[in-house]
């Protein structure tokens, strides 16, 4: 049985699926900006006392398995790391601004699902999205290599 965390009077277990995407689902999340993202994004939860489980970010949205108290609801916790994170995110790299005008870096709303005592299988289905991405972008550059080739 997963351990249950504690406060003054209660034991909880709140683990969620959340998945959120950068506005107009553009692929903006790789290479440096990837890294930066997952610093904010870990920063963020550690300030808020959020346990990230398990959490992947891909090309154009991230998946994150959360452990969240009941004291913080979900809707003020993504209001609060969605906002925070966007504006950390123009801090640090000014350029996005041209991109993203406003400052608005993600887009509006979020897909959030409760995970009973059966985690392995949210944190499963994570990683397969990962790993199949990860495949297809091998396959894409391996065809592009390979038409790159025939052209010589």
């Amino acid at each position: 049985m997963p351990k249950a965390n504690s406060a003054a009077h209660t034991k909880w277990l709140c683990k969620y699926h959340i998945v959120f995407t950068p506005k107009y689902r553009r692929k903006i999340i790789y290479n440096q900006y990837k890294k930066d993202l997952a610093q904010i994004l870990h920063d963020l939860c550690t300030y808020k006392g959020v346990e990230i489980i398990e959490g992947h970010l891909m090309p154009d949205h991230v998946h994150m398995l959360v452990s969240i108290s009941p004291k913080i609801r979900v809707s003020s916790f993504m209001g609060y790391l969605k906002g925070k994170s966007s504006l950390m995110m123009f801090n640090r790299h000014a350029n996005l601004k041209y991109k993203f005008g406003n400052r608005h870096f993600w887009a509006e709303g979020y897909y959030v699902s409760t995970v009973g005592l059966n985690d392995a299988m949210v944190r499963k289905s994570i990683l397969t999205k990962y790993l199949y991405m990860i495949i297809i972008m091998f396959i894409i550059i391996w065809m592009l290599n390979f038409r790159y080739k025939l052209q010589k």
